[in-house]
């Protein structure tokens, strides 16, 4: 499973993001619906008790027990801990597996940030990006569409970023291009 997990990220990092941009979720300046989400220790947090001096940085992710894209992606994310926490953001991602799942996946992989249970996907309903592709009695039932939300901590959404597609994610790069370009 390592040389697995090895080979995508590989794969992953190599790899351009070609596909285009969608806009999905809610609009730009509108304020983000309220977070009904756990820590990995079952602890109810809410957009404050995440959020930095400037800022949250939300990126919604299918599982971190079964996609091998996400957890590529949740691997990579923690390179870019630092230099978000430097500029004043702090970084979080929700799923829906629960909180079980993301301890255990955080523990093995040494996970800087937070991950964010949302079993029965409340808030990823409440924003507006849950998969509709997947239907009701799947196992994968209630996951988000990829997708990153830069929030003030007032909670506006200042900038978002997804693509199209659950195989290609926004690079890091391009999570720091979009904070670096907010007003200061």
């Amino acid at each position: 499973m390592e040389k697995f997990c090895l080979a995508i990220l590989l794969l992953c990092t190599t790899a351009l993001v070609t596909a285009a941009p969608i806009n999905i979720g809610p609009p730009l300046g509108s304020k983000v619906p309220d977070l009904s989400v756990v820590d990995s220790s079952g602890a109810t947090r809410n957009l404050a008790s995440v959020s930095g001096i400037k800022g949250t940085v939300l990126v919604f992710f299918r599982s971190a027990d079964w996609c091998p894209f996400c957890q590529v992606q949740l691997m990579s994310l923690k390179d870019v801990v630092e230099p978000l926490n430097t500029r004043g953001y702090r970084l979080v991602a929700i799923s829906y597996d629960n909180s079980q799942v993301l301890a255990g996946f955080s523990k093995k992989r040494k996970i800087n940030y937070t991950l964010l249970s949302d079993v029965g996907s409340k808030t990823i309903d409440a924003f507006g990006i849950r998969n509709p592709e997947i239907r009701p009695g799947s196992s994968a039932y209630g996951v988000p569409l990829p997708a990153i939300f830069i929030v003030s901590p007032a909670g506006v959404i200042l900038d978002k970023l997804a693509v199209g597609g659950y195989r290609e994610r926004p690079e890091n790069e391009a999570i720091l291009e979009a904070i670096d370009k907010l007003p200061k």
